[in-house]
């Protein structure tokens, strides 16, 4: 059974994951030259959340009603999309990553969104239809990286974001993926989602990293639950590689925040470091 992202959509761990990228892709976009972006695994780009069940009631929804102070301009920036989705208030829909991207680049940029599963793809071909800055490519995400890298920008970002369905597998094909993409593209901005289910797999996948000799490493990660804990997800965090200039101390101020708004009773953690310099 193929992993469907659309049971988990707008969860604590999209949340994060997509302020992250809406706070990096703020401080890309600050300069004028035109950047491009790769997403490896980027679903359909817009979910249907509105329905019984699903796990954005402990994620957007939950965000929503904390109604927390607009601590950062990414934050105002990430809830405006989301808002703009939801016309009549109640929260519907959510969008993915290529969405939130696609919102944010400018007419001079271009972005590559990659799906393997062929509805999904569909899907996204659909929605970005009439945008000349989008490609949609129905092919693994993994084999794009070497495809598409570096882009003739030489500018931007590439966002790595499996399903881990098998995550040891998983887990070491992103190490093995960024650190060949960090060789093809060294100006680039590589980023990686992870599932934190117990804090040791996550902790293989830095040392991996820094092992192969990668520099410029920043750990972001959000847990809503102890790391020993059985709730299945606990946390999940994102590695980048060449982050942008001041990205860590915007997520210094965003991650408190997200976990004062998804943290029932101030459990769990946050962690933002960089665990390798030049």
């Amino acid at each position: 059974m193929k992993y469907r992202h659309v049971f988990h959509a707008g969860n604590f761990a999209d949340v994060m994951k997509h302020v992250v990228l809406t706070a990096t892709l703020m401080r890309l976009t600050a300069k004028d030259r035109p950047l491009f972006v790769l997403d490896t695994h980027a679903g359909r780009g817009r979910y249907e959340i509105g329905g019984r069940g699903g796990e954005a009631l402990q994620g957007i929804a939950r965000l929503e009603a904390a109604r927390p102070a607009a601590a950062h301009p990414a934050l105002s920036r990430y809830l405006e999309v989301v808002r703009g989705m939801n016309p009549a208030g109640s929260l519907e829909s959510y969008p993915g990553s290529p969405l939130i991207a696609a919102t944010l680049l400018r007419p001079n940029d271009r972005a590559a969104f990659c799906e393997l599963l062929p509805t999904e793809a569909e899907a996204l071909r659909h929605e970005f239809r009439r945008d000349a800055r989008i490609g949609v490519h129905c092919r693994d995400g993994f084999e794009a990286l070497g495809a598409l890298l570096p882009p003739a920008e030489k500018r931007g970002l590439a966002l790595i974001d499996p399903p881990y369905e098998e995550q040891e597998v998983d887990f070491a094909r992103v190490s093995d993926a960024l650190v060949a993409a960090a060789e093809r593209w060294p100006q680039g901005v590589l980023m990686a989602w992870y599932p934190i289910k117990q804090g040791a797999v996550a902790a293989r996948l830095h040392r991996r990293l820094l092992d192969a000799g990668v520099k410029r490493l920043l750990v972001t990660e959000l847990c809503i639950h102890p790391d020993d804990s059985r709730a299945g997800l606990n946390g999940s965090g994102l590695v980048t590689i060449n982050p942008p200039w001041q990205l860590d101390n915007d997520l210094r101020q965003l991650l408190p925040v997200l976990h004062g708004s998804l943290a029932e009773g101030g459990a769990g953690r946050t962690r933002v470091a960089m665990l390798a310099e030049e």
